[in-house]
């Protein structure tokens, strides 16, 4: 099931929150079977009011805990 919903969240813009409590958005750009992320033009979003840019970054799954896909 993870894998349609990330297949279909390829080229959009995704919200994923991580261990420690940081959160990040980003257009999802790939993944795989352990739900690795390439995120482009991801940002730190954890303060909204001070995102920060981090550029194209590669998540390690074990370090996701949440993926908010966008509205279908």
């Amino acid at each position: 099931m993870i894998e349609r919903v990330l297949e279909a969240s390829l080229g959009k813009t995704v919200l994923i929150k991580l261990r420690g409590g940081r959160t990040l958005r980003g257009t999802l750009e790939g993944f795989d079977q352990h739900v690795n992320l390439v995120l482009k033009d991801a940002e730190n979003v954890s303060d909204p009011s001070a995102a920060v840019d981090l550029g194209t970054i590669v998540l390690r799954g074990d370090n996701v805990i949440m993926i908010s896909p966008p509205p279908a």
